[in-house]
């Protein structure tokens, strides 16, 4: 299974920015849960926004209000709306997914994106 993150990049503070990640290959059968974990330089990863496939969502308080999470479950994607971006969004941002392969057996796994990097300058 792959996730491919896109969508990064630099802006200024109260700007905009939309991440997508797309899963593929591995012979996925479902996605349950798909989400965004962030790590700023010398912090550990945390949790921004996830998204079921039923649609429920969660976000992290700190992006309450700002951010946007959902999902698009016939093309195995997730995206991100940030807006109002603050310096303090500056961070990897990793691409998750809780899915079930069909592989002979089902089997349900994470899998993690390689990440894509959101910089908001001041």
């Amino acid at each position: 299974v792959q996730l491919q993150a896109s969508g990064g990049g630099l802006v200024q503070a109260e700007g905009s920015l939309r991440l997508s990640c797309t899963a593929s290959g591995g012979n996925i059968f479902s996605i349950d849960r798909m989400g965004w974990h962030r790590q700023a330089p010398g912090k550990q990863r945390e949790l921004v926004a996830t998204v079921t496939s039923g649609g429920s969502t969660n976000y992290a308080d700190s992006v309450k209000g700002r951010f946007t999470i959902s999902s698009d479950n016939a093309k195995n994607t997730v995206y991100l709306q940030m807006n109002s971006l603050k310096p303090e969004d500056t961070a990897t941002y990793y691409c998750h997914a809780n899915l079930l392969q069909r592989l002979g057996v089902f089997t349900r796994g994470d899998y993690w994106g390689h990440g894509t990097q959101v910089t908001v300058s001041s």
